[in-house]
């Protein structure tokens, strides 16, 4: 069972809504209900309807389907906030200018699915260790060479031919 909730043209900027809608993303609804209803964050309230609406679609589709309904079963298996339509205003400025404000608004869309009863999983053999790893040689670096000192002699000649010229 899988539904889905969308919330569009939220007067609050996506970039602080993401940060409560990544609180609850992939957690069990029950949780993230109890995340959302003690968040300090005004995003969380809105999150918190949608996520209801969300649950609440689910509800309808398993009566019309005629099959059994738990809210306590169910995921947020996928949670995005978008950006919407930006609202542009002006606001005066110094010396007869405007100055743009921006309005940001944003898109909640959540989508809950009930968690499949675990199936019986089949004993898988360990899987074989790769040559690559149980084979492999450390790396060792090559030495750089030392730079070889110049003698004084060679100093010497071409102090001298400087000083001939």
């Amino acid at each position: 069972m899988e539904a889905r909730a969308i919330q569009r043209t939220v007067r609050q900027s996506a970039r602080k809504m993401r940060l409560v809608i990544d609180l609850i993303r992939g957690r069990a609804v029950p949780e993230a209900d109890a995340i959302l209803r003690f968040s300090k964050k005004r995003a969380a309230k809105q999150i918190h309807k949608v996520l209801k609406s969300a649950v609440a679609n689910a509800q309808q589709a398993a009566q019309r389907q005629n099959e059994t309904f738990d809210a306590d079963r169910l995921r947020v298996k996928y949670a995005v906030v978008n950006e919407g339509q930006t609202l542009k205003r002006f606001t005066a400025a110094a010396m007869g200018r405007a100055t743009p404000i921006k309005k940001r608004t944003s898109h909640v869309e959540i989508h809950v699915a009930s968690d499949a009863a675990p199936a019986p999983a089949a004993k898988a053999a360990p899987a074989p260790a790769t040559a690559t790893a149980t084979n492999a040689q450390p790396k060792v670096k090559a030495k750089a060479k030392p730079k070889k000192k110049k003698s004084a002699a060679s100093k010497k000649t071409k102090k001298t031919k400087k000083a001939s010229k």
